[in-house]
């Protein structure tokens, strides 16, 4: 069965940093790229950030460009999103994704983890 596990979501005040994690369990978490998205109330969910399998390349959002950074540390099975300078507009639920994307491809999806920035 595969899990994947955001936790860290909490609330924080604007200029704050936050850390999440998404945790992956059966998976080979090696062969798939993971990435963050998020979705705010009534907009449609964003890729905020994707890192390549061996975490050699990552790309983000330009909205959060220069304030997120994506790390994954392949033996915890683990992907990391490192936010700062957390803006209002941050806020969102955040979910983790993983993408396998050799043959046989698959995708699988965290329950997501709530953010809110806020005073």
């Amino acid at each position: 069965q595969v899990q994947l596990v955001e936790s860290g979501g909490t609330l924080v005040q604007p200029g704050g940093s936050l850390r999440l994690s998404c945790t992956a369990s059966g998976i080979i978490f090696r062969l798939y790229v993971m990435r963050w998205y998020r979705q705010a109330p009534g907009k449609e969910r964003e890729l905020v950030a994707h890192i390549s399998v061996n975490g050699g390349n990552a790309n983000y959002a330009g909205s959060v460009e220069g304030r997120f950074t994506i790390s994954r540390d392949n033996d915890k099975n683990t992907v990391y999103l490192q936010m700062n300078s957390l803006k209002r507009e941050d806020t969102a639920v955040y979910y983790c994704n993983a993408l396998r994307t050799i043959v046989p491809m698959r995708d699988y999806w965290g329950q997501g983890t709530q953010v809110t920035v806020s005073s």
